[in-house]
């Protein structure tokens, strides 16, 4: 299912003292089974944007297409509801959203909110569970005795329970250790090799250029880029004008050069820097 955003804008608090850009004439389609990552520094409008992917947000001009579903500034609240299933939602710090005495009531909460019978509702709460790495025994614990790491899991399976088609994740990975930041962009990583579409918010570079295949760059409202992370962060002087950082094996790609190493392109991963330099240091040799 894909989102099209068609020369849409957001006005807050609009036609008051206190109106403000939310979002500038955006247009761009984020496509179906794409693993799309949504950088940008603090109020450049991701938020807003995200907001838009499932109508919690109705733009002030132009539309929105949700597959086959139209959003304009007219659109009714009624019957917006089934859009809430296809995109799935998980915002920063999801574990707060947690409120049963069981993960198992938890998890089966919003299918059943859906009219999703008792039994499957049920049945989709163990299944996942069992796909976001939680053991089977925690379903009948309370989520509130499980670590941080495991509430957040919890919750994103109750966002699964959903079956959305397209997955949105607003900093999935804050608040979390390393160990743990790696754990959950993991999961992320098999639930989109598994077919789930993927949107992600987030500061870290390195998850960018790990993960995504199509990136768009936001800066006061509007997407002023949109490209492979390859296309993206090779620009580096660009990203840094626009507040933005770069994976760290690009940012030592960078010291390298100063050092005389030279590349056609900057690298982006540890395994692609090690081939580079490796292919460098051979040629070197053979001279």
């Amino acid at each position: 299912m894909d989102i099209t955003f068609d020369h849409v804008s957001y006005t807050y608090q609009a036609n008051t003292p206190m109106a403000g850009v939310g979002l500038d004439d955006v247009s761009v389609t984020i496509h179906g089974g794409a693993y799309t990552a949504i950088i940008g520094h603090t109020g450049s409008g991701k938020s807003t944007l995200l907001q838009h992917l499932n109508a919690l947000l109705k733009p002030t001009s132009g539309t929105v297409r949700i597959g086959e579903r139209m959003i304009t500034p007219s659109t009714s609240n009624k019957n917006l509801h089934p859009l809430r299933k296809k995109v799935g939602m998980v915002f920063q710090f999801a574990e707060s959203q947690l409120f049963a005495a069981t993960v198992r009531e938890d998890v089966a909460f919003g299918p059943r909110n859906f009219g999703v019978s008792a039994e499957d509702a049920d049945a989709l709460a163990v299944q996942m569970v069992a796909r976001v790495g939680l053991p089977e025994d925690v379903l009948d614990r309370s989520p509130f005795d499980l670590s941080g790491g495991q509430m957040r899991r919890v919750a994103i399976a109750g966002v699964l329970a959903m079956q959305p088609e397209v997955l949105v994740l607003d900093e999935p990975t804050a608040g979390l250790d390393p160990a743990g930041r790696r754990e959950m962009m993991a999961l992320f990583a098999k639930l989109h090799a598994d077919g789930q579409t993927i949107v992600l918010v987030t500061h870290q570079m390195d998850d960018v250029a790990d993960f995504a295949d199509d990136v768009l760059v936001m800066d006061q409202g509007k997407v002023v880029r949109q490209g492979h992370p390859k296309e993206i962060f090779q620009d580096a002087q660009w990203l840094l004008d626009h507040q933005l950082g770069l994976p760290r094996t690009t940012q030592f790609a960078l010291r390298l050069q100063q050092k005389g190493f030279k590349f056609d392109h900057l690298p982006l991963t540890t395994p692609e820097l090690a081939q580079m330099l490796a292919e460098q240091l051979g040629g070197a040799r053979h001279e």
